[in-house]
């Protein structure tokens, strides 16, 4: 479990025998990964979050800026017993780009690095043959980072959910929808309606 900023916590081991896990991830703005993950069967929960840097109390403003070293990511806890690990993994590595450094499309900056933390060495091996798994999908080389777990950052309460509340917003119009409907081409048997 890591405790967050907020006194929250994040549980993100399999719980004594639970079917039930966390991953974190980052792929680009957080808003995009919660958009898809809140409709997929299985998935119990999605908290965005920051992760990776070194500020104690890193906040939106400050992660944006660059100079956090923080990554926007989401937990999704998801019970396995409904969704395997792997197809959440998959999930992610067609939602985004990973083979682009430091950006998704015209969001740039470290803080939007192809990224994947971890807690447990199974974890770490996972997520290792999700790369290897998904590279034959990109030309390019994957540069997903692949680290473990510091502290985890809950976001603010305006990201929680963001696209479910904004569905109207430009970005959500123009950037999310379209990883909507990619999700659903490719991955339509594990999306609630």
């Amino acid at each position: 479990m890591q405790e967050t900023k907020t006194g929250e916590r994040v549980d993100t081991d399999v719980v004594n025998g639970s079917s039930e896990r966390t991953f974190v991830l980052g792929g680009g703005c957080f808003w995009c990964l919660d958009a898809v993950y809140q409709k997929t069967q299985g998935v119990t929960s999605v908290v965005s979050g920051y992760t990776g840097g070194h500020d104690h109390n890193p906040d939106y403003y400050s992660v944006c800026s660059g100079t956090t070293g923080h990554a926007e990511v989401v937990a999704v806890s998801f019970d396995e017993s409904v969704i395997p690990a792997e197809v959440i993994l998959d999930m992610f590595f067609a939602l985004h780009d990973p083979t682009t450094l430091n950006r998704q499309g015209y969001d740039v900056g470290t803080q939007y690095r192809s990224s994947m933390f971890y807690e447990t060495t199974e974890e770490k091996i996972l997520f290792e043959e999700a790369i290897e798994r998904n590279q034959e999908l990109w030309a390019n080389p994957i540069v997903t980072e692949v680290s473990r777990l510091p502290v985890f950052h809950v976001a603010e309460d305006f990201h929680q959910d963001y696209f479910a509340k904004n569905p109207d917003q430009g970005y959500c119009q123009v950037i999310i929808n379209p990883k909507l409907a990619k999700a659903r081409k490719y991955y339509s048997a594990w999306l609630n309606a």
